[in-house]
C-alpha cells in the first residue's frame, strides 16, 4: 500500500538495487554503471573496481547529473567514472567519497 501511495503521489527514487550495466574496462579499472530511475530522470552513478595487491577494491560514485533515458545515463555514468579514474587513479579508494 505504501509503495502504491509513493507512486501515486510522485515519491522519490526507486529504493531497489538498480540493474547494473555491462562492465567497462578503463586503465585497468572496471566501471559498472548503475543508474536509477528517479522522478527527474535517470541518475548518474555506478561503481569503480580494481584488483590491488590481490584484494578487490570498490567505490560507489553518484553525480547530480540526470539523463532522460537509461542508455544515456549509462553512457554518462561511464564517462564520469573515466574522468574520476583519470583524475584520481587508485587514490579514489582512499577518499571517503568519489
Amino acid at each position: 500500500m505504501l509503495g502504491f501511495l509513493k507512486k501515486v503521489l510522485g515519491g522519490g527514487a526507486d529504493d531497489r538495487e538498480p540493474e547494473p550495466a555491462d562492465p567497462v574496462e578503463h586503465e585497468g579499472f572496471i566501471i559498472v554503471a548503475t543508474p536509477r530511475k528517479a522522478s527527474g530522470g535517470w541518475s548518474t552513478e555506478g561503481r569503480i573496481r580494481k584488483l590491488i595487491d590481490g584484494e578487490e577494491k570498490e567505490v560507489h560514485f553518484i553525480r547530480a547529473d540526470t539523463s532522460t533515458s537509461r542508455e544515456a545515463a549509462i553512457a554518462l555514468s561511464v564517462s564520469k567514472a573515466r574522468k574520476i579514474i583519470d583524475e584520481q587513479g587508485e587514490r579514489v579508494f582512499r577518499a571517503s567519497r568519489a
